[in-house]
């Protein structure tokens, strides 16, 4: 499959989209960054916080004031890994890092929001908030139907100074309206969310260069997350469980979010919990029905 997904309970966003042999349509970061070299320097999230004239530097250089926001310059492995509030010089002292650099703390909405470009210029935008649990968890994510004229303005600025001549998709984590994060690719936990047809014209911004999605179910959607604790291997659910929760009304998807066959430590999840599944569905009251039920199967309760 082009699309290339290396989670495999994503796999049935795409599996009914037909794609040119020849056209490599990313969903990982690593993906990306190998494969638009021009603009790999995206991901360098000390460069994206100076692009917007935000007060940021490695560890080593000392804030001149605080709090501060501090984490890798880098990391494609997400899930918020290293990232921490300082308060103060000495817990800065406490937590020099190599590879780490502070910043703004921002304060507002953090939104995540998918864009098509078409040589650096947007021509579709989709803004979702998340719901935060604890310890860097999100209990649930709104993927909103309305636009963000703010968010919109400042990142589509961005993208036409420093994205000229990338064609594809973009996501980018703001705070406050501004980045914090960026990424060459979209959010592949809930593109069944952005209604019929739109696979087909992510497949055609990358084969043909253009965007074409009439956009004409949008609604509302949400992502809910089931967590469990830390320490714990886990099973699948069987397949006929699976079945029945993706049948009740309002789910659009459920999404059992990790691996049975690898040690727990080989995943990559946030201190707060163990990210089991995720149910898309078009009301928040439908996912969060669905996710008791997965929680059932997978927690006993």
């Amino acid at each position: 499959m082009p699309i290339c997904e290396a989670d495999p309970w994503r796999l049935q966003y795409f599996a009914d989209t037909a794609c040119p042999e020849d056209v490599r349509i990313s969903t990982e970061d690593s993906d990306s960054w190998l494969w638009y070299p021009a603009y790999r320097w995206v991901y360098d999230k000390l460069a994206v916080a100076l692009s917007q004239g935000l007060e940021a530097a490695p560890h080593g250089v000392t804030p001149p004031a605080f709090p501060v926001f501090s984490k890798p310059i880098m990391n494609l492995r997400g899930m918020g890994v290293g990232s921490r509030v300082i308060h103060d010089a000495g817990e800065y002292a406490a937590h020099l890092t190599a590879g780490h650099f502070w910043s703004t703390l921002l304060t507002g909405r953090h939104v995540s929001s998918d864009v098509a470009l078409v040589d650096g210029e947007p021509h579709w935008w989709r803004h979702t908030t998340g719901a935060a649990g604890q310890d860097g968890t999100f209990d649930h994510w709104h993927v909103h139907a309305e636009d963000d004229p703010a968010i919109e303005s400042w990142c589509g600025e961005w993208c036409r100074r420093h994205l000229r001549g990338y064609t594809g998709m973009a996501n980018f984590e703001t705070i406050g309206g501004r980045i914090i994060e960026a990424h060459l690719r979209f959010a592949d936990q809930w593109p069944d969310l952005y209604g019929r047809g739109w696979t087909d014209a992510l497949v055609h911004l990358y084969a043909a260069g253009a965007w074409r999605f009439a956009d004409a179910d949008r609604r509302d959607g949400f992502s809910v997350v089931l967590f469990g604790p830390h320490g714990r291997r886990y099973g699948h659910p069987p397949d006929h469980a699976l079945a029945e929760i993706r049948s009740l009304p309002g789910v659009s998807s459920v999404q059992v979010t990790f691996h049975a066959d690898r040690a727990p430590s080989r995943h990559a999840m946030p201190p707060g919990g163990f990210r089991l599944a995720i149910v898309n569905a078009v009301s928040l009251e439908a996912g969060q029905a669905a996710r008791a039920r997965l929680a059932e199967l997978l927690l006993g309760r």
